[in-house]
């Protein structure tokens, strides 16, 4: 079993940090898959998790995946075209859609380089923090590919086309101060700071009612794809179990009382 993340929970806040440092955080080694799904398993049937962050250790938050395998061919990057893409289903696309599938809302406090899987890593959390330290780029055509892990549907749907097309095109990276300006991070902060307000931001999310926070992701996700009128029923059929559950009476509750509200009984 890999050890590529360590888990860390600290009340309803789950900090995830990617623990290969001397190897700038590379991801896609054999197992990995599996490490993210049972951890992503694990956060979703945890109902007392409100919010995760996820990080890496050292000095990049991911480099991507671990070029000198390529090299190799070592596994996943081994053997005929059937086989190569075969170890991306069970490993790479592993992570990409464990990550996908969490419940919760969660944070990437970018703490270096996002670069190839790293940056697309990053974009399958809902926030972006960087640290002043943090560079973005979607490298793939510099070693011969193309983005094998879904980056070519998640950019263009936080960036936009155009921007999405010139990171993937150019294979140039960009500063957290322009990726701020193309809102592939919501703030930049200094590096030391990183974590405090990845933190912060964490217990903002925190404060609000579990069911209806996990609720209104999964509203949001749906969203990207279906269409207003599939958005519009789901949106009545999804409120009208909200106003059922301990979350809305309690919050109305508190409010009419001048209260913070307590869904430690939820």
């Amino acid at each position: 079993m890999t050890d590529v993340l360590a888990y860390n929970q600290q009340g309803p806040i789950v900090t995830l940090t990617i623990t290969r440092p001397d190897m700038r955080n590379a991801l896609g080694e054999p197992g990995d898959g599996q490490v993210f799904t049972e951890t992503v398993n694990r956060i979703n049937a945890d109902r007392s998790i409100r919010c995760v962050i996820l990080t890496g250790s050292g000095s990049a938050f991911s480099a991507g995946g671990n070029v000198k395998a390529m090299r190799d061919e070592r596994p996943p990057f081994d053997g005929a075209g059937v086989h190569i893409a075969d170890g991306y289903r069970q490993g790479i696309h592993q992570i990409v859609k464990s990550l996908w599938a969490l419940e919760v809302p969660s944070i990437a406090a970018v703490n270096g380089p996002a670069i190839g899987l790293g940056n697309d890593v990053a974009c399958l959390c809902d926030m972006r923090i960087a640290s002043e330290k943090a560079i973005f780029g979607s490298t793939f055509l510099k070693i011969g590919l193309i983005p094998g892990d879904g980056g070519a549907w998640l950019l263009p749907r936080i960036i936009g086309g155009a921007r999405a097309s010139e990171l993937l095109f150019t294979g140039k990276t960009i500063s957290a101060e322009q990726a701020l300006q193309w809102g592939l991070v919501s703030d930049v902060v200094a590096h030391d700071a990183l974590m405090a307000s990845a933190q912060a931001l964490a217990e903002d999310v925190c404060v609000q009612p579990p069911e209806a926070l996990r609720a209104a992701k999964r509203l949001m996700r749906h969203g990207q794809n279906a269409s207003f009128e599939t958005i519009m029923e789901m949106s009545a059929s999804t409120q009208a179990l909200m106003h059922q559950t301990h979350d809305h009476k309690e919050a109305v509750q508190a409010m009419l009382e001048k209260r913070a509200a307590d869904y430690n009984d939820n």
